[in-house]
């Protein structure tokens, strides 16, 4: 049987099991638990695209239709780090979304194959790439649309917070206030593939309006100081906060205007 170095074999294929690797400039080293690109019985039936690799008609590619169960997509030779372990996998996605974590091949020509690649399958090669889940921003002021760029490259997949665009309330609080302003920024993040979630303004001492935001589709409401962190506000806010099931967040009161928070 031909074989190859283990060196040539994760610079062509990825990390496999046994294998430790230090994540980026830190001082974190991770070691591959398992390896689930072998369900096929062993290496040397990883699939690959590329001139003279295995993603190919009647190789790696099965005949099989969508309808009868090929993925939209397939990421390959992925290292997954999550909370339930460190694995090398292929990861299956269809119709926009992760539906298989496993083997990617043809079934027809190998075993153990359970995420199926056919004729309407788009490859990602992942190999030398780490998969893991986004982070979180849960305070953002949303100034512009760039600041989504640069979420992405730092990957960040969820922001939370409010404002409307560089205007003088946004720069200062992260409240997005009013069903005009909430429609507008529910509008405007269709056009982003981000997950945003925008908090109104909970700075009033009636429900009236609070509700009004709430059912333009916030996620919650925002109390910040600027604009009157107040008992009475306070108070009202939390009650239609449980009211309505969406969450507070409530910006110190540093002003001391009304007594610390």
């Amino acid at each position: 049987m031909a074989t190859i170095s283990r060196r040539a074999y994760a610079e062509m294929f990825g990390p496999t099991v046994g294998d430790r690797l230090r994540l980026a400039d830190t001082g974190l080293v991770v070691e591959v638990e398992d390896d689930y690109t072998l369900r096929a019985g062993g290496y040397g039936e990883e699939v690959k695209f590329g001139g003279g690799k295995t993603i190919r008609d009647g190789m790696a590619q099965s005949q099989q239709t969508r309808a009868a169960g090929a993925v939209d997509t397939v990421m390959t030779n992925a290292l997954i780090v999550d909370h339930w372990g460190i694995v090398k996998a292929d990861i299956g996605l269809k119709d926009g979304r992760i539906v298989a974590i496993g083997k990617a091949g043809n079934p027809d020509t190998q075993s153990g194959v359970d995420i199926v690649i056919g004729p309407g399958t788009e490859i990602i090669s992942c190999e030398g790439n780490i998969v893991t889940a986004g982070g979180i921003d849960s305070h953002i002021h949303f100034i512009c649309p760039q600041q989504i760029d640069e979420a992405l490259a730092s990957g960040i997949t969820t922001m939370l917070g409010g404002g409307t665009g560089p205007a003088t309330g946004t720069l200062a609080t992260t409240c997005t206030p009013g069903a005009w302003h909430i429609e507008r920024m529910l509008q405007a993040a269709d056009a982003f593939p981000m997950n945003l979630g925008f908090l109104g303004k909970g700075n009033t001492s009636l429900p009236q309006a609070l509700h009004e935001q709430v059912e333009a589709g916030v996620i919650g409401l925002k109390l910040h100081e600027d604009w009157g962190t107040t008992p009475a506000a306070i108070s009202n806010c939390l009650d239609v906060a449980e009211a309505t099931d969406v969450q507070v967040a409530i910006h110190s009161d540093t002003l001391n205007e009304s007594g610390f928070v």
